[in-house]
């Protein structure tokens, strides 16, 4: 059987599972953070035109948050839309 050549990042969830620092989830846990990862999937493309400076500040506060301006804006409506 071949081996699958894992990287770094899935090399160290493999041995926490294996020294058993992953624990099961109820069945109800499991369906509420299901449906938060549905909830949260982008499935639909916004072009919208805004004012240069609002997104040059847009950028800048992205960028300190260490985040991708679009992924901020789309946080802000969101949050707005809740």
């Amino acid at each position: 059987m071949k081996r699958i050549k894992l990287d770094r990042e899935e090399s160290a969830i493999e041995s926490a599972l294996l020294r058993g620092e992953y624990r099961p989830v109820p069945k109800a846990e499991f369906d509420s953070i299901a449906q938060a990862i549905a909830r949260r999937k982008k499935d639909a493309v916004l072009n919208i035109r805004v004012n240069s400076t609002d997104l040059a500040c847009i950028k800048q506060k992205a960028k300190k948050l260490g985040i991708p301006y679009q992924t901020l804006v789309s946080e802000l409506l969101h949050h707005y839309a809740v």
